[in-house]
């Protein structure tokens, strides 16, 4: 798979083969899920609580004797079974967070860039350089002027080596796209994006990681 290179200017500079080796196997939907479901569950909160009838408000204290009232016995007020009472078997602070083979994310990845690459939604630049030119303020203008010429839309997602600040805080107002790292693209982040715009050097640092 050979993809062309492109400068800010959307104009063609370069080309960049893929290994077929790496980007040209079967998309493995299921690997995809796992790891999406994974990073979504590593993210919850998990702070839901329910009173137990040890948290519950009211005396413990037998309500009435054991027997000869001819109703039901009863041991405390705080009883799951009356109105008011403690919770049985409730919700309780957790993680939800579990571990994936570290195969199986790699894979989930590689699945989903070649996903990407398949659909022809992924534009490949040199470098990232709109900060470069004696401009050392970050300006959403400037970020939101680059992103129309390489035609970016809907949500989008920007991936170079390292994360330039500059420009992360330029695309932070705009909505739907974010800048990230290539050591932390996860498939989720790939596969959620409507549009992929890499750095040459991220396509060949993943190239090589997926290998």
């Amino acid at each position: 798979m050979t993809l062309d290179v492109v400068n800010e200017q959307n104009k063609k500079v370069d080309s960049l083969d893929l290994s077929d080796d790496v980007f040209g196997g079967r998309v493995n939907q299921g690997l995809i899920w796992e790891s999406v479901i994974n990073q979504n569950a590593s993210e919850r909160r998990g702070t839901h609580a329910t009173k137990t009838r040890g948290l519950v408000r009211g005396a413990g204290s037998k309500p009435w004797r054991q027997k000869g009232t001819g109703r039901a016995r009863v041991g405390e007020v705080r009883n799951p079974l009356w109105r008011k009472g403690g919770t049985v078997f409730g919700p309780q602070p957790r993680s939800y967070a579990y571990s994936l083979p570290k195969k199986v994310v790699l894979s989930a990845l590689r699945a989903s860039l070649t996903q990407k690459f398949n659909e022809g939604v992924v534009t490949v630049v040199d470098r990232f350089s709109v900060f470069s030119n004696g401009q050392e303020n970050p300006s959403t203008k400037v970020a939101a002027e680059l992103l129309e010429k390489l035609n970016v839309k809907g949500r989008a997602v920007l991936v170079d080596v390292k994360t330039d600040l500059n420009l992360t805080l330029s695309l932070r107002n705009i909505p739907k796209v974010s800048l990230v790292a290539s050591n932390q693209l996860t498939a989720r982040d790939v596969a959620g994006a409507s549009c992929l715009v890499m750095t040459k050097a991220s396509v060949e640092h993943l190239e090589k990681v997926l290998m």
